[in-house]
Parts: C-alpha cells; sequence; structure tokens
C-alpha cells in the first residue's frame, strides 16, 4: 500500500460527511430494530391487533461502536422479555477484583500483636 491510501477511519475523521455516514447507519439500524420487534409483538409500532403477542415499554440508550464512530442507538424495551438486537453484542460485566487472600492478610504488620505482650 501506498501512502496515497488511506483508510476508511482517517477519512471519515477528516470529512465532513462522517456525520452523514453515522446518521444513515443508525437510521439503518433503527429500521431492522422496528422490524424484529414488530415480529416479536405480532403488531406494528401503534397498532390495536387482537394478534398481539406483546406490548412496547419505551426505550433505552445504548451506544454503538462502530468503524464510523458513536452510533446512539434508542433500543426498544418490551413489557415481556427481553430485546436485543441481533447486531449488536451482549455487554460483558468486568471481573469483580480478588478478595486478598490469606496470605496477604499475613504479610501485613500486626496492629495489636505489641499490645499482647504488654504495654510498652
Amino acid at each position: 500500500m501506498t501512502d496515497e491510501m488511506m483508510s476508511l477511519r482517517a477519512l471519515l475523521e477528516k470529512s465532513a460527511d462522517a456525520d452523514l455516514l453515522r446518521e444513515m447507519v443508525g437510521f439503518a439500524a433503527q429500521r431492522l430494530m422496528e422490524l424484529e420487534v414488530e415480529s416479536l409483538t405480532g403488531a406494528a409500532h401503534g397498532e390495536r391487533s387482537p394478534d398481539r403477542i406483546n406490548h412496547r415499554n419505551g426505550y433505552r440508550d445504548r451506544d454503538w461502536e462502530t468503524r464510523a464512530g458513536t452510533i446512539e442507538l434508542p433500543i426498544p424495551k418490551l413489557r415481556k422479555g427481553s430485546y436485543l438486537p441481533a447486531f449488536l453484542e451482549r455487554r460483558c460485566r468486568p471481573p469483580s477484583a480478588p478478595a486478598p487472600s490469606a496470605s496477604a492478610r499475613c504479610r501485613a504488620a500486626p496492629t495489636r500483636s505489641s499490645y499482647d505482650d504488654g504495654p510498652p
């Protein structure tokens, strides 16, 4: 590759069209989510239907990291069950800090050992 070639990321960061690209990707993602939720609920948003299986319960915001940048997505919530779009990964909780081991406590300076033998 030559120096004249730019990576997509560098090009997007330098271009004013980066915002347009993020908006287009965000719009497409929202439309996909709407179609998935329609199939899960059995009816479109705001539609009354006797075939409805579930109901919507607002939205929750989630940031989606893409090559074009961070996109804020409103993800629909359902009253029964949960919904996560197929194109998003589940967030993993970081492992909790390990508890101090017994050897670490033994290495600590004792606080009352000097008083066990009597006052100084």
